[in-house]
């Protein structure tokens, strides 16, 4: 029996995990929440030092002076590698490509949990900041203490620290004039941080180190590793969620050339081979041999909303202010509604796994590394030691697409052939028909002014199903659910406010006397459901963009200022809003040409993150029930900027994703099963589709706290694009996607 005995795995009592941090015993045991963040070690330290407080878990100076940086956070492609380098490297007077960066490695990084929801500058370059400013006293106090200098007569430069009459001695040397804990100490709540006007990286438009292989045919993403005497692997997958494998004839598939072995456990099946097309070659044969038997049959999308406000659901009153009086002032009221949407992941999810020596190592693209651990040890009965993740970026992600399904089938195949590394890499098919997607929602808004016209009410419901079912425990996975003692998935749960899952951003920053704002939480959907850029938020700024250009249309007042005017009391807000509207030339009152429309919004990502304005110009074409974007403005205020072109990148991707969830893309499905089984059967914007022009100004607010912003402009883009085309066209659309084909 080898180490993935599957007899030893036991079912979660709850929807909780413990899992260890090698580097700071005392604190090995940690409940998940909904970022998968282990138990606070002290609230006072700046952002993830929180969790993870010793220096060194973040900052290494080797004997010979060369530093290594480690995060929890990992690249998804938003560019945050080179960002969290640039924060680093500030304080420890280095050039970017001067140090080694590790990211996202359940044996040499701290546990940050996931990363998600634009947390990861906030988070770990906040602490980032901290500790490189704090190991850099400690290297200039080792450096003085050994030449019997005041701390203040040195400094560092270049790997080096500097003393009087010329001395010098690089980083590694500086540490022996430290106690023997050298960097291994808890940080303290506060840093010798530069004064923002000195910063040298931070703030500056620093050529992003990830791009080069990417555009240049080298290996950048997991789907590119290949590893000695690898082996490829395909699975087989159920057509259809609840078809159960009635049987198969495997004989002929093991006879294929280059096939190694044909794994069948319950409903899971896979093949193994030599050779990746002899792998799909053998994988398609293996699907002709199943024979499948029944399946859960699906609503149509026609009537899956009412589905969901029939559904039971958990009702959660998220705000409760003032009192809601019958019969006040001009009221809106409207319904909202979204269809489920794909991640549309480029790359089709990939993992590799290899068991040596009673050792687990996965690479992976996942966006948590420690609850994937946690998760892939149960499902294949190791000890949580015994299992390495290593995130491996893959060309795709924007939330949990099929990652971490392929890193369970990589540990599962990898467990049947110890030794060698197995390759596995889902088809197109597998990828969309099998993955979390993004929740259908329903709002629905009632909101009235008083004689002034002001908002004086406002009611707003919500039901969503789940938007967070990462794997904690291994129930979140396909594989554990298909095998033949399946493993099944822990209960759903909401997202707590304030950040918030289906909810996100449900409640408005506008100046309202009385409101009241309930969630309900849907925990079992006909469809699986998991994290989407942005979650509730694209949804929930829409429907409160577009009643606010509702209730000022009421108050006869222009949209901007009727914003401002309800925005009085923050100045962040209100500037964005300024700002952007004075990039778009608004003026109020302003005629449009016919079919053409210019809409307006605004939001602050999770009411805690980047603020961001939008102003969208279009031109409606009728008769193909299309339109052409002309110019998007953006103005967005994200804290202290690290990099500006990193920032301007994620809001100018965000704007054309936001533009193709709003304007097109929903899943096809049936009660036969899901029909979106490729990019003809799910469209997405074309480059003919993308905006004309894109503009983004950045507010930068230098010594602040760092705001997510890779996913602040979806709602405000989906809300701008509504308001100009209801403008353009005379009609509200209340409806996502806007413009479905057909």
């Amino acid at each position: 029996m080898n180490a993935c005995d599957n007899g030893r795995r036991a079912l979660l009592k709850s929807g909780a995990l413990l899992v260890g941090f090698s580097m700071l015993p005392a604190l090995a045991r940690a409940e998940f929440n909904a970022m998968g963040l282990p138990a606070l070690a002290d609230p006072s330290l700046p952002g993830s030092l929180k969790n993870t407080p010793l220096l060194d878990a973040w900052i290494q100076v080797a004997p010979d002076g060369k530093v290594t940086v480690c995060s929890g956070k990992v690249e998804l492609g938003t560019g945050v590698r080179t960002a969290l380098i640039q924060i680093a490297v500030e304080q420890l007077e280095l050039q970017p490509g001067a140090i080694r960066f590790i990211g996202g490695d359940t044996a040499l990084t701290p546990n940050e949990g996931y990363t998600a929801g634009s947390h990861t500058i906030a988070d770990s370059g906040t602490a980032l900041l901290h500790a490189s400013a704090q190991v850099a006293a400690l290297l200039r106090a080792g450096a003085a203490a050994q030449w019997n200098a005041g701390a203040g007569t040195v400094w560092l430069d270049a790997g080096h620290v500097m003393g009087p009459g010329g001395r010098r001695m690089h980083y590694g040397t500086a540490l022996k004039g430290l106690d023997a804990a050298g960097l291994h100490r808890i940080a303290s709540a506060t840093s010798p941080l530069r004064a923002p006007r000195a910063y040298r990286t931070i703030g500056k438009p620093v050529a992003r180190l990830d791009i080069p292989a990417k555009v240049s045919g080298g290996a950048a993403f997991i789907q590119d590793l290949r590893l000695p005497g690898m082996l490829h692997a395909r699975v087989v997958r159920p057509p259809r969620v609840g078809a159960r494998l009635a049987g198969v004839d495997t004989a002929p598939v093991i006879r294929l050339p280059g096939v190694r072995k044909v794994v069948r456990d319950g409903d899971y099946l896979a093949v193994l081979a030599d050779d990746e097309w002899r792998a799909v070659t053998a994988m398609r044969a293996l699907t002709a041999a199943a024979r499948w038997e029944g399946g859960t049959p699906l609503p149509s999308p026609g009537h899956i909303h009412a589905t969901l406000q029939a559904l039971p659901s958990e009702d959660l009153v998220i705000l409760q202010r003032g009192a809601l009086a019958a019969g006040s002032g001009p009221m809106v009221s409207a319904r909202y509604t979204k269809q489920y949407v794909l991640h549309g992941s480029i790359g089709p999810s990939c993992a590799i796994g290899q068991l040596i020596d009673g050792t687990l190592t996965i690479w992976t693209h996942t966006q948590g590394v420690y609850p994937l651990r946690a998760a892939l040890a149960e499902l294949v009965g190791m000890k949580l030691e015994k299992v390495r993740c290593i995130h491996t970026e893959g060309s795709g992600c924007y939330g949990q697409n099929g990652a971490d399904d392929v890193a369970a089938d990589a540990a599962m195949l990898a467990c049947s052939m110890p030794g060698l590394p197995v390759r596995v890499q889902l088809m197109r098919d597998q990828e969309n028909l099998w993955e979390p997607y993004a929740p259908a929602m329903v709002t629905s808004v009632r909101a009235a002014l008083d004689g002034n016209g002001r908002i004086a009410q406002w009611e707003y419901d919500v039901w969503s199903g789940s938007h967070n079912e990462r794997p904690g425990n291994a129930g979140k996975l396909v594989p554990a659910w298909l095998r033949a003692r399946p493993i099944l998935p822990s209960r759903s749960l909401p997202m707590p406010q304030p950040e918030g899952g289906g909810d996100r951003n449900a409640l408005p920053l506008y100046d309202i006397p009385n409101a009241r704002v309930v969630n309900h939480f849907v925990p079992v959907t006909p469809l699986r459901t998991s994290a989407m850029r942005s979650l509730g938020a694209h949804l929930n700024i829409t429907a409160i963009e577009s009643t606010i250009d509702q209730l000022a249309a009421l108050a006869h007042a222009d949209p901007v200022r009727f914003r401002l005017d309800h925005l009085r009391g923050s100045p962040r807000a209100q500037a964005v809003v300024a700002r952007a509207a004075a990039m778009a030339g608004w003026r109020a009152g302003a005629a449009t040409l016919p079919r053409r429309g210019r809409g307006f919004a605004f939001g602050q990502y999770k009411n805690l993150m980047a603020y961001v304005a939008i102003a969208v110009d279009l031109l409606f074409d009728p008769d193909r029930n299309t339109v052409r974007l002309l110019n998007v403005v953006c103005a967005a205020d994200c804290g202290q900027i690290v990099n500006p072109d990193g920032a301007r990148n994620q809001l100018e991707g965000a704007i054309i994703q936001s533009a193709s969830w709003t304007l097109q893309e929903q899943l096809q499905y049936g009660t036969g099963g899901i029909a979106s089984s490729d990019w003809s059967s799910y469209p997405i914007l074309r480059f003919s589709g993308v905006p004309e022009r894109i503009e983004v100004a950045l507010i930068d607010q230098p010594g602040l706290p760092f705001l997510g912003v890779a996913e602040a402009a979806q709602g405000p883009m989906a809300a701008a694009l509504a308001n100009a085309l209801a403008q353009a066209t005379g009609v509200r659309r209340h409806d996502l996607p806007l413009l479905p084909a057909g």
